[in-house]
């Protein structure tokens, strides 16, 4: 090929690999399989080998290649990153507000329009655009000085090194040409499934883990050896406009469209809020959710909507008036382990947990926090009298993320695991090749506490108003020994109990008595065998038809049913094998519960098909959409894979909508799964 053609082909691949990273990164949305894209790529790499002197900057092949930089420079900002004041509580967003309409000399009834924007807990970057060249990337640093980090930004796959004119024609921004010279302010961070992978790395080196994806990401992005970065999948979502030649815009939003149609990635759960109610609808909904997200939010930052007011606003010091970052309650504090107690689960398992000083997370008084196993304490080396770094993430069990070793005295105790149970005295083995110790004894009153509450959650046999406060004080009574003892309760062993009236009784034994109809796989699920959840009992269910097929299968005829393994298979046989156990589902059945296979119905419209649900659905819960999935023959998983024939995506649709998309495998909405099932 001559330089003439050369050259006008490598501008084509430049502006189509440019495209399909605008469709990848920022509309999560590819229009090209993997394949297809690794060919452009390659074919602009060997034409690039060939002239390299078409090689330009902004050119897809020139996101990692730089050597390992000595230092970073400074860089000065052209207009200052400002820092965000702080509100703590609905009272100060209140307040916020009023303060604004104060300095506008406006009616305080006047409904002012806000821009309501997740806060990313990552690292504020500034990016610089050259007549559409990403030209410099920086740190905020003091806010007018920061540190030159543009080789590492290149590395990040949703950073654009060209912005693209993607308008479409109906937009209000479709005369508007990209500015001459224009600063995007961002945040780079990373999402929760690259962390876990980035510390099981670095864990396996002997490396210590990072504490958290903040950290991470500021850890990443400052490498001196741009290759590092590149190895870390780093993402951004700009969200405001510094320096700008040109611009054109009369509301915040606006510039956040305008960044859309360049490019840039900017977060979908923006929303414009007319008056401060809406604001604080805004912050309580997020404050609820945000544990759904893939990556940490630490809070809401909310914007005076209209840049006419921002400009009259101004700023004081290094904040700006018109913008206010609410910050959530903290999900981690420090406090001190005053002792490690040990937990028996309804496998036996026992639990190291570490009873603290109590300390407020999340906006939770927390006094306890799992240590996982022993292992997980010799790993961490957390001791008694130790002070801890403790998290907790939307409804997740508290835990100790790390010791702050420099606080140690002298005085603190290592733990030892028990080597006999501390609820029984039973001997405690630790199977070879598993990190979990356990309590042998099957008659175990721990274990039987849990195994019954086990038995009754919600995805089992769901009886209602039976959860461990019940069960506990049933347990200590002397009224039930087992889950089958359950249903021989009458109203006269309740009505004598503690906090239990006679209308309380009389349900709690219709619930009772309802869950006597149920399916198979919720039972097999409910009995609590090692190894079985949901998805295994519903195969086991499915294969079988009958709780007795189970209970007969040799493990061999388990190991070669689909998606059990000799592990699962091993584990089932010696759950049937236990003669406590058989005695259990002799009293079941005397009891009359009756396990119903989920049979498929006529025509099984989804035969062969696999689903994956993700999100929040409105007409059903999951659990029932699955259900419904199965009877029409088709089959439910958990997690997608090429083989996903389709991924019905709810409302705050998570990472298995990405995945889905990466794959190219077909997204429904939640109205087109009920059309396709009726």
């Amino acid at each position: 090929m001559d330089e003439q053609s050369a050259a006008r082909r490598v501008q084509e691949l430049k502006d189509e690999i440019n495209f399909h990273n605008y469709r990848y990164y920022v509309l999560d949305s590819p229009a090209i399989s993997d394949a297809q894209y690794d060919r452009l790529m390659q074919e602009l790499s060997t034409l690039e080998e060939a002239h390299p002197e078409l090689v330009s900057p902004d050119s897809p092949t020139q996101r990692v290649g730089a050597a390992p930089a000595a230092a970073f420079e400074s860089y000065t900002h052209r207009q200052p990153m400002l820092s965000l004041a702080n509100a703590f509580s609905p009272d100060d967003l209140t307040a916020f507000d009023l303060r604004i309409k104060r300095m506008l000399s406006i009616p305080q009834e006047t409904e002012l329009e806000y821009a309501a924007e997740l806060k990313i807990d990552g690292l504020a970057i500034s990016l610089t655009y050259i007549n559409g060249e990403f030209a410099t990337g920086a740190t905020r640093g003091d806010g007018f000085t920061g540190e030159n980090i543009t080789t590492n930004l290149r590395t990040v796959k949703s950073v654009p090194l060209r912005l693209i004119n993607a308008a479409p024609k109906s937009s209000l921004f479709d005369q508007q040409s990209i500015p001459p010279l224009v600063e995007v302010r961002g945040e780079v961070y990373m999402e929760h499934q690259e962390f876990e992978r980035i510390n099981r790395e670095r864990e396996a080196a002997g490396e210590s883990a990072f504490a958290n994806p903040r950290n991470a990401a500021a850890g990443s992005v400052r490498q001196l050896d741009p290759g590092v970065t590149a190895g870390r999948n780093l993402s951004i979502f700009v969200y405001g406009m510094g320096f700008v030649e040109d611009g054109g815009w009369h509301t915040h939003f606006e510039v956040l469209q305008a960044f859309g149609e360049w490019g840039l990635r900017t977060n979908p759960n923006t929303r414009i809020c007319r008056g401060i109610e809406g604001v604080l609808d805004f912050v309580k909904e997020w404050t609820e959710k945000r544990g759904t997200l893939p990556y940490d939010i630490d809070g809401i930052v909310i914007k005076v909507n209209s840049l006419d007011l921002q400009r009259r606003l101004g700023a004081v010091a290094r904040s700006p008036r018109w913008a206010l970052a609410y910050k959530f309650p903290t999900i981690q504090e420090t406090t001190v382990v005053r002792d490690i107690i040990v937990q028996v689960g309804r496998t036996g398992a026992l639990t190291p947990v570490a009873v603290m000083d109590p300390v407020e997370v999340g906006g939770v008084t927390v006094s306890r926090a799992t240590l996982h196993n022993e292992d997980e304490i010799r790993r961490k080396d957390v001791r008694i009298g130790d002070t801890v770094v403790i998290q907790r993430a939307g409804d997740v069990i508290p835990e100790v993320v790390q010791v702050i070793a420099d606080k140690r005295t002298g005085d603190e105790q290592p733990f030892v695991m028990p080597d006999h149970c501390p609820a029984c005295g039973g001997d405690v083995e630790r199977p070879e090749g598993e990190a979990v110790a356990r309590c042998v004894n099957i008659a175990c009153p721990a274990q039987l506490k849990e195994r019954i509450v086990h038995f009754t959650s919600r995805n089992a046999l769901d009886i209602e108003g039976v959860g461990p406060a019940q069960i506990e004080s049933f347990v200590d009574c002397g009224l039930i020994h087992d889950p089958a003892d359950l249903y021989t309760l009458k109203l006269d062993d309740l009505l004598p109990l503690e906090r239990m009236g006679e209308k309380l009784a009389k349900k709690i034994l219709r619930n009772i008595d309802k869950s006597r109809e149920t399916t198979l796989s919720r039972l097999i699920f409910g009995l609590g065998i090692r190894h079985v959840g949901e998805r295994v009992a519903q195969v086991l269910a499915e294969h079988f038809g009958s709780l007795s097929m189970v209970e007969a299968a040799s493990k061999e005829e388990l190991s070669q049913v689909p998606e059990i393994g000799p592990a699962i298979a091993e584990s089932i046989v010696d759950f049937f094998l236990e003669p406590r156990n058989r005695k259990v589902l002799q009293k079941l059945c005397m009891a009359g519960v009756k396990p119903r296979v989920e049979t498929v119905e006529a025509g099984a419209t989804l035969s062969g098909k696999t689903f994956v649900f993700t999100g929040t659905l409105k007409s059903s819960t999951r659990e029932e959409a699955e259900e419904k999935v199965r009877r029409l023959g088709g089959k439910a998983a958990g997690s997608v894979s090429r083989n996903t024939s389709f991924v019905v995506a709810g409302t705050e649709a998570g990472s298995k909508l990405r995945k889905a998309q990466e794959l190219g495998v077909r997204v429904l909405s939640e109205e087109e799964f009920l059309e396709m099932i009726s």
